[in-house]
């Protein structure tokens, strides 16, 4: 019988008999989730380590050798350990990984120890045989083998680009609610036990249920997870726990790749839990995960989260309101988990959970970067070097992913970023000669902007020369520009369904988790658009205007789309989004119906042509130039 699912006179009653003494043995799970490849540091973290109130605190972080430093550090004292990732190890991943397939993260990886990965959505960005080739090993197909493949050599030693084959992950992925629809087979194995000695000599197994939130469809490119079912996150995980049991396991840890928000204190406080808002009890918090848990089998001890790349150390109630220790540690490799379960020696259950989330910090002289890891990243460093230090433009100052202020009487945000509006209008001048689509207008989805362009050196200094690799990092994707035409009224249906959590406006298809923080898309340059925060959902957007502009910055056109949340524009307009946009991600269905279809140049391949206009001898690139007409969204009350 397990003592947690027993009633407190019981376990009261049992415990004076001394039923209730033996010993345990504390087993330590070290968990980090959405690396996305950061090799290298990512640059600072700013926490508030002591809370609200506290001094914001700026470190040099991650790294993937000083993240295995850290491991090493969090081994130290604890022989019965497990190192574990909640996904996106891999996918919209920097230059240094991703122009080689994220090969070398996987080699990383290995070497630090990983054991069980869940998969998560940028697993399957490229489809289901190529996160199977990061499980297997093998060159990347294409008939022969180039710079941007199989160049392990890095990891034997030799920083230069000689072929060598690609190893595989060494450690193993997990996949419980992903099932591949010809076999009716989970993708990888839904789950992975490890055995541990106890302090008395017998054995302990430890269970890891491992999967990805099922509305991956929605946020991957659809070719990307052609042949493969999502499902149901809870039902996946309380139809597991009498196979786990029936094989001995009474503890039993969720790693899951979806995950939640804090309340007021937000992503910074990383060992803080805030269910409130302004002091009042907040049921959007630490959604969409929140509600996960509270289904769960009280079976299960422990959840590890991750896709929403903030940090957290939370206690949640399960299906029968049992709290249970909710985990997530940023991204980028920043911040590591640490959490010691006690486990008791006779029954295998979890009697006890501490946790806490620590930064990677690369100037704490206590840790040693692992020497073998940082071999790998030199390597691969020296051999893409070449083009990540390419020149393509020159900025006066960060250009952010953040979003912008509301102005006042609204509050909050209004979904518009510098970042996103500079992809856009790069999107625009791609696209909008004749031959190339005719575009007059283009949207990148919110998502898709990665990283702010930023010198990364402390301290920044401005002007500052943009390299190909810092261009990278912020648009890692690989998708291709599609141009469409749409009417007005599907310009709107696109614009409302940002917010609405389904995938029609006109025919609502019920909630998606997915949609519990809005999607603004990103518009170019003349494209305006206001919405209301307190407008029932399909009812949001007010006023749509395309403006268009001669080369002195006058104004040539003006065109009405939406009045007052109507449509008044019978017009058609040539569109251009990427092609994940373009194939409905983002739950965005309204661009599967976009007619006379031209294919176009690749995101990166944009933006760099777009920003070379903005080096020597010319002028800068200024996020503030009255050119841009920002704000280019408006929120309303």
């Amino acid at each position: 019988m397990k003592l947690k699912n027993i009633t407190l006179g019981v376990a009261l009653a049992l415990a004076s008999m001394g039923a209730a003494s033996a010993a345990t043995t504390t087993v330590r799970l070290i968990s980090f989730n959405d690396f996305h490849g950061n090799m290298q540091s990512p640059g600072n973290f700013s926490i508030q380590p002591g809370g609200s109130g506290t001094a914001l605190t700026s470190k040099a972080s991650g790294g993937v050798d000083y993240l295995a430093g850290y491991v090493n550090s969090l081994k130290s004292g604890y022989p019965n350990n497990a190192v574990v990732s909640a996904g996106d190890l891999t996918g919209a991943s920097p230059l240094i990984s991703g122009a080689f397939h994220d090969e070398g993260a996987v080699e990383a990886m290995n070497r630090l120890g990983l054991e069980f990965n869940a998969v998560g959505n940028h697993e399957f960005d490229y489809g289901k045989t190529e996160v199977l080739r990061k499980q297997n090993g093998g060159c990347y197909p294409g008939g022969t083998i180039g710079r941007d493949t199989c160049m392990g050599s890095a990891s034997i030693g030799t920083p230069v680009p000689v072929p060598y084959p690609f190893e595989g992950a060494k450690y193993k992925y997990l996949s419980a609610n992903v099932v591949d629809t010809v076999s009716g087979k989970t993708l990888f194995p839904a789950y992975g036990i490890k055995s541990f000695k106890s302090s008395t000599g017998g054995t302990i197994r430890v269970g890891f249920i491992g999967m990805t939130l099922k509305d991956t469809p929605t946020i991957v490119t659809p070719s990307g997870v052609a042949g493969l079912t999502f499902k149901d996150e809870i039902q996946t995980v309380n139809a597991l726990i009498p196979t786990l049991r029936a094989r001995g396991v009474e503890s039993i840890v969720v790693l899951i790749h979806q995950g939640g928000f804090q309340g007021s204190t937000g992503p910074n406080y990383i060992n803080d839990c805030s269910l409130v808002s302004g002091g009042v009890a907040d049921a959007t918090a630490m959604q969409p995960v929140r509600d996960i848990i509270a289904g769960l089998d009280n079976a299960v001890d422990v959840v590890v989260s991750g896709h929403t790349h903030t940090g957290y150390t939370c206690m949640l109630p399960n299906k029968v309101g049992r709290s249970i220790p909710v985990t997530q540690a940023g991204n980028y490799g920043r911040v590591l988990t640490n959490i010691d379960l006690s486990i008791d020696n006779l029954t295998g259950d979890v009697t006890n959970a501490s946790f806490h989330n620590t930064v990677v910090d690369r100037t704490n002289a206590a840790i040693t970067p692992d020497a073998t890891i940082k071999s790998i990243v030199d390597a691969y460093n020296t051999n893409i070097s070449p083009v990540a230090n390419q020149v393509v433009a020159t900025i006066t100052d960060k250009i952010a992913n953040a979003e912008l202020s509301a102005v006042s009487p609204a509050t909050g945000t209004t979904g518009e970023k510098p970042a996103g509006d500079l992809i856009a209008d790069s999107m625009l001048a791609a696209t909008s000669p004749v031959a190339f689509g005719g575009a007059q207008i283009a949207f990148t989805n919110n998502g898709g902007v990665r990283a702010d362009y930023f010198n990364k050196a402390t301290p920044a200094t401005y002007p500052y020369d943009l390299t190909y690799g810092d261009a990278f990092t912020v648009q890692p994707f690989g998708n291709n520009m599609v141009t469409m035409t749409l009417t007005a009224q599907q310009i709107k249906d696109a614009l409302e369904m940002q917010f609405v959590p389904s995938s029609s406006c006109s025919t609502p298809s019920g909630a998606n988790k997915q949609a519990s923080y809005d999607k603004v898309m990103q518009p170019s340059n003349g494209f305006y658009f206001s919405w209301s925060a307190s407008g029932a959902n399909c009812n949001k957007i007010r006023d749509v205007i395309l403006t268009t502009y001669d080369n002195s910055g006058a104004v040539l056109t003006t065109d009405q789309l939406v009045t007052a949340g109507v449509v008044s524009s019978v017009k058609t307009y040539r569109v251009t989004v990427n092609s994940f946009m373009a194939t409905g991600g983002d739950n965005l269905a309204v661009f599967n119906n976009g007619t006379d279809r031209i294919g176009g140049a690749q995101d990166i391949d944009t933006s760099v042509a777009y920003l070379a206009q903005f080096k020597a001898p010319n002028a800068a690139y200024d996020p503030t130039a009255t050119n841009l007409h920002k704000p280019r969204i408006v929120k309303l009350q």
